[in-house]
């Protein structure tokens, strides 16, 4: 178990989990998450930290299709900050209590501002890391982002 799937049982939401074989060598973990359980890339989100106005201490999480990218401007304009820059992955390992592709939104060490990317309405269910590279969990967005206390907004591209 880990604290993403341990935080969505607590509070007693619908969720399924998904386990593959992680390989070392894939380039891109969330493609590699969709791959490998067949499933269209923008139902598979990725977990992405970013510094807000370029404060390593003030981080913040912003969740997008694997098949996409972070809008950086986006994301500080959901968060009503000047700027955001990727966080350095030692920052988020260290904030998140999660290592690099495997970081899940849910059951981080401190509860950081989360925005989801708008596109995730458009599925019943999106999946995303549950903790661990080759583990991934599925839920409503609703679900996710009340767990998360998070907000919707457009920050994909």
């Amino acid at each position: 178990m880990t604290p993403a799937i341990n935080m969505a049982k607590k509070a007693k939401v619908a969720f399924t989990v998904h386990e593959y074989e992680h390989d070392p060598s894939a380039e891109s973990y969330g493609e590699e998450a969709a791959d490998a359980l067949g499933l269209d890339p923008a139902q598979v989100f990725k977990t992405l930290l970013v510094a807000q106005n370029g404060d390593n201490k003030k981080l913040a999480v912003g969740v997008v299709p694997v098949s996409g990218q972070l809008d950086l401007k986006a994301m500080a304009s959901a968060l009503k900050v000047k700027k955001v820059s990727m966080a350095n992955p030692q920052d988020a390992e260290r904030a998140t209590g999660y290592v690099v592709g495997g970081i899940s939104p849910l059951g981080q060490k401190k509860r950081l501002p989360l925005v989801l990317d708008s596109s995730a309405g458009n599925f019943p269910s999106i999946c995303m890391s549950a903790g661990r590279r080759g583990l991934e969990i599925e839920m409503s967005a609703a679900d996710l982002l009340r767990l998360t206390q998070g907000t919707l907004a457009p920050i994909g591209r």
